[in-house]
């Protein structure tokens, strides 16, 4: 039998903060459980809010790379950043349990706002292309933002708002 006694085991980060902070371990909440359907379609409803509320912007960003003539300063910085939020809001959305309904809706939106990301960064591919050949030129002048999908990523935020209403009635 082993003499040596028993490595202490390290707290983790959070372990470390509570007790600084001195707070107990039941005080601390940990992630919402989203059992019921109405906690996941709270749930997806803010997500969809939070991603039809970037729309103005990155559909500008978007459309900027359609104009003519040279690249707007400080677009490949706005592109990027509005790119950032997109695929943000993706990772939310595939994290999301949902069930019965709710899982086609989160698939739709998964689908919506994973376009709305591809289409800036294909955006940002061809108004910065290194070589400008007529080709490549002609696609990006064909670019005036994020079109249908941003409407329809709209439509079904306010019919997933209008079935939630219709639900608690």
């Amino acid at each position: 039998m082993c003499a040596a006694p028993l490595a202490r085991r390290r707290a983790g980060p959070a372990a470390v903060l509570r007790r600084w902070a001195g707070r107990a371990a039941s005080r601390v909440p940990g992630p919402p459980e989203l059992g019921g359907a109405d906690d996941q379609r709270a749930a997806l409803l803010a997500v969809l809010d939070e991603a039809v509320a970037g729309q103005a912007l990155a559909d500008l960003a978007v459309a900027a790379c359609g104009e003519p003539g040279p690249v707007p300063v400080g677009l490949a910085e706005d592109l990027q950043r509005q790119a950032a939020r997109y695929a943000r809001l993706a990772g939310w959305l595939r994290a999301l349990p949902a069930g019965g309904e709710l899982a086609g809706v989160r698939d739709e939106a998964l689908r919506l706002v994973s376009y709305h990301q591809w289409m800036l960064h294909q955006s940002a591919n061809l108004a910065f292309a290194v070589h400008r050949v007529p080709r490549v030129e002609a696609a990006r002048l064909t670019v005036h933002g994020l079109g249908a999908p941003a409407d329809r990523l709209r439509a079904l935020r306010d019919a997933l708002r209008t079935s939630g209403e219709a639900a608690r009635e």
